[in-house]
């Protein structure tokens, strides 16, 4: 018998590359137009941002609580769960996730709209453009069809992503919850990617790295301001 060190990531794959994308390609062909509705959302949200405001803050929460729950159901149970048999405890992750965003924002009120937006809020909005418009467009420059694009809203990690970024550019106490969820999902898609030897692996991770780092240099300046 091997032993456990022996076995490397991709040992514990469930599904191959090939299965993986073509999920997405069949979820996509079942789904739409929801992904224009959702690119219509994300839209929304940065004119919410934009305009500011005292219903932005829960506004933007209540529509982030809908991208997540729609992800849980339509993804996770639905297409997910035929490949993957932990898809079902992904599906309450990103549940509680939408709970959680309605809890402290839609309702609780506890997210805001700065009225002066910081450098790191700016970089949040630049990492939210990066999960609505340029990650749909990763797997055409590796090759993937644009039937397999991953869009916010509908897709997992974009929405992981664009939400780190979101939350960056709002304020309030309850965003270091709200950060969790998305920043497990980020490390976990991250080592999916790499078991798959998938070339944008790094590209999750990285980005919640990089928004740790900026709410952490965001608070500490904000703290500093008070």
């Amino acid at each position: 018998m091997s032993e456990w060190w022996s076995y490397r990531l991709s040992d514990f794959l469930l599904f191959s590359p090939r299965t993986y994308h073509r999920l997405f390609e069949l979820y996509n062909e079942a789904v739409w137009p929801a992904q224009a509705a959702a690119v219509l959302a994300g839209l929304l949200m940065l004119l919410l941002l934009r305009r500011g405001g005292a219903v932005a803050g829960p506004a933007v929460a209540a529509i982030l609580a809908v991208c997540w729950a729609w992800v849980a159901i339509a993804f996770h149970l639905d297409r997910y769960a035929t490949i993957n048999w932990a898809a079902s405890w992904l599906a309450g992750g990103f549940l509680a996730q939408a709970a959680l965003l309605v809890w402290a924002g839609a309702i609780g009120g506890r997210l805001s709209v700065p009225s002066l937006p910081d450098a790191a809020g700016r970089a949040g909005m630049g990492i939210f453009l990066l999960a609505l418009l340029v990650w749909p467009a990763i797997g055409l420059l590796l090759g993937r069809s644009w039937r397999q694009a991953e869009i916010f809203g509908v897709a997992p990690d974009p929405t992981a992503i664009g939400t780190l970024g979101l939350l960056l550019a709002l304020a309030g106490p309850g965003r270091w919850v709200l950060m969790i969820l998305p920043v497990l999902w980020c490390v976990a898609t991250g080592a999916t990617l790499w078991a798959m030897s998938a070339p944008e692996a790094w590209v999750a991770p990285a980005a919640a790295l990089l928004a740790v780092i900026l709410a952490v240099w965001q608070g500490l300046q904000r703290r500093r301001d008070a």
